[in-house]
């Protein structure tokens, strides 16, 4: 049985349309553009919504931890006040008041007489140093105080 075309039919088709039991190229391609592009636009959604976690990661810890709970709730909630917040956040250098605290409290307990608390941001080794410095300074000055 010979197929033949309807008369009105014409007589040379397009490219795009495919015989029966072919391979729909067309689709194929179209479809792999389509993953590409999701997979591309979720890249760049998701490089944009850390912007203001990796903006915040060059200053304190305190508040790169914030900004990046704010981004978090930002994702999950869909809220975006708080990514614009947390972007906000991210740009103002936050003052460091727990330095000149802590060395007001060390100048403080010096005053007194009470031996300094060994400090967190040094490291072990330069605190046995001091400590070692600190006690033979007080040996020296308990020494000249009886002579």
């Amino acid at each position: 049985m010979s197929e033949s075309l309807h008369p009105s039919a014409p007589h040379h088709l397009p490219g795009f349309i495919t015989a029966p039991g072919d391979t729909d190229v067309l689709m194929v391609v179209v479809g792999i553009m389509l993953i590409g592009a999701v997979v591309g636009v979720g890249n760049f959604y998701l490089h944009l919504h850390t912007l203001p976690e990796r903006m915040a990661h060059k200053s304190q810890k305190l508040q790169f931890e914030i900004v990046a709970v704010l981004g978090l709730l930002a994702l999950f909630t869909h809220n975006h006040l708080f990514w614009v917040i947390g972007l906000f956040l991210a740009m103002v250098d936050l003052p460091d008041f727990g330095t000149p605290l802590r060395r007001i409290a060390g100048s403080v307990e010096k005053m007194a007489g009470v031996p300094p608390e060994p400090d967190p941001t040094e490291t072990p080794t330069e605190a046995a140093g001091h400590a070692t410095a600190t006690t033979s300074a007080a040996a020296k000055n308990e020494a000249q105080g009886h002579a």
